[in-house]
């Protein structure tokens, strides 16, 4: 999987920034300046680090040895996805949305006002 179809489609979530806090690599996207993915650059085959729920994290990284404990990040809450081809697609994608669902859901009201969320 690419680098510019997994970009594009983390960028695609509603309300999503593209922020690069930590130097030129990685793309750190935020919701309500939250991250919720983190997409390596610099490195081939692409990395995308994605929030999860402690319990998936276990169950994702037995069903793929491309799906690793999150790189600098809490591992019990993130794990980071090699994107070779054996991981499909539509996986990848089903991940994404979880990761950004995850984060979404645990913004305050405020701040989901604060970004123009009407509850």
């Amino acid at each position: 999987m690419k680098f510019e179809i997994v970009k594009s489609y983390v960028l695609s979530k509603p309300n999503c920034i593209e922020t690069y806090p930590f130097g030129d690599s990685p793309l750190v996207a935020t919701i309500g300046g939250k991250m919720f993915a983190l997409i390596s650059i610099d490195l081939k085959p692409c990395r995308v680090s994605l929030k999860c729920k402690p319990e998936d994290a276990i169950i994702q990284r037995g069903m793929y040895s491309e799906i690793k404990p999150g790189y600098h990040l809490n591992k019990d809450h993130w794990n980071t996805i090699i994107l070779s081809n054996l991981i499909p697609a539509n996986l990848v994608f089903q991940l994404i949305d979880e990761s950004y669902k995850l984060v979404f859901n645990k913004l305050t009201i405020k701040i989901k006002k604060e970004i123009g969320i009407t509850i």
